[in-house]
């Protein structure tokens, strides 16, 4: 099984917020995105950075919508950074560098990413609410 990162570090990873990284997954498919029942965390494999990354480049960069966008990133990260949509346009795409800048921002990220709490929260034994 690869290993996987929290919601978290691969927000950190990609460089965008923790909100817009749980909203896209809450609309869209990704591979490489575990994600179970209602109050399971999703967990994030490299592969699913690597597509969460080609989307939001195709995003920032193209203005692509997100649903277009999550279907090319797909696309890009099967065909070794290639796309060729019905009508001609052709993408292409540095994938093995965008995967090694992936690869440093997320060794970085390993290390800052705060660490989800498990368990119970303490119980309140002043009785206020803080």
């Amino acid at each position: 099984m690869a290993r996987a990162y929290t919601i978290a570090t691969a927000a950190l990873t990609l460089e965008v917020p923790g909100k817009w990284l749980d909203n896209t997954l809450s609309h869209i498919k990704i591979p490489g995105v575990r994600q179970e029942k209602q109050g399971v965390a999703r967990h994030v494999t490299i592969d699913g950075l690597l597509v969460l990354s080609i989307v939001a480049l195709l995003i920032d960069e193209l203005g692509v919508s997100l649903s277009n966008a999550a279907k090319v990133a797909e696309a890009l990260a099967n065909n070794n950074g290639l796309y060729t949509s019905s009508g001609g346009v052709e993408i292409r795409l540095d994938l093995e560098g965008l995967r090694i800048k992936l690869l440093e921002r997320l060794e970085h990220a390993v290390e800052v990413a705060p660490v989800p709490k498990r368990g119970r929260p303490p119980k309140n034994k002043t009785g206020r609410l803080d």
